[in-house]
C-alpha cells in the first residue's frame, strides 16, 4: 500500500517537474524573442558586451547599465530628484530658460529610468525562468526517487516470518 502511494506521488511529481521545465524554457524563449524584436544593441561605449544584440539576460543588463551612465552624463551626474529641486529653484528665481533646460534633463532621466526598468524586468524574468527550470529538474529527480521507493519491495524481517508462520 505504501509503495503504491509513493509511486503515484512520484509519477504526479514527474509530470509537474516536466511542466516546470517546459514552462521555464518557454518563458526564456518568449523573453528572448521579444527582446530581439526590439532590435536593441548594447551601446558601443559599454564596458561589457558592447555592440552585442540585446537578446539575453547579460546583454539586457549591460544595456541597462550604460543607459544609466548616459543619463547621468547628460545631466552632469544629477538624479531625477536633484533636478526637480533645481527646476523649482530656477522657477522661483524667475529663470524660465534654466527651468526649461533642467526640466528637459529631468525628462531624459525619466525616459532612461523607464528603459532601464523594462530591461531589468527582462533580466529578472530570465532569472525566474531559470529558477523554474531548475526546480523542474529537482522535482523530477525527487519524483524519480519516490517512484524508486514505490517499486522496491521490503523483505519481511525474521520476526515477521515467525509471527506469520
Amino acid at each position: 500500500m505504501r509503495s503504491s502511494a509513493a509511486r503515484i506521488a512520484g509519477i504526479i511529481s514527474i509530470i509537474a517537474g516536466i511542466v516546470f521545465i517546459v514552462a521555464g524554457a518557454a518563458t526564456w524563449a518568449l523573453i528572448t524573442s521579444n527582446l530581439a524584436d526590439q532590435n536593441i544593441t548594447v551601446a558601443d561605449d559599454s564596458p561589457m558586451l558592447a555592440g552585442d544584440d540585446v537578446n539575453g539576460p547579460f546583454s539586457a543588463f549591460a544595456e541597462a547599465q550604460i543607459i544609466n551612465e548616459h543619463a547621468l552624463d547628460a545631466t552632469g551626474g544629477k538624479t531625477y530628484a536633484e533636478l526637480g529641486g533645481e527646476v523649482r529653484a530656477a522657477e522661483e528665481a524667475g529663470d524660465t530658460a534654466l527651468a526649461e533646460e533642467l526640466q528637459g534633463q529631468r525628462t531624459t532621466v525619466t525616459n532612461a529610468s523607464f528603459l532601464r526598468a523594462s530591461l531589468f524586468t527582462s533580466v529578472v524574468s530570465y532569472g525566474v525562468a531559470a529558477l523554474v527550470v531548475g526546480l523542474g529538474v529537482l522535482w523530477v529527480l525527487v519524483a524519480w526517487a519516490l517512484t524508486s521507493l514505490g517499486r522496491s519491495t521490503v523483505p519481511a524481517s525474521a520476526t515477521d516470518r515467525r509471527v506469520n508462520a
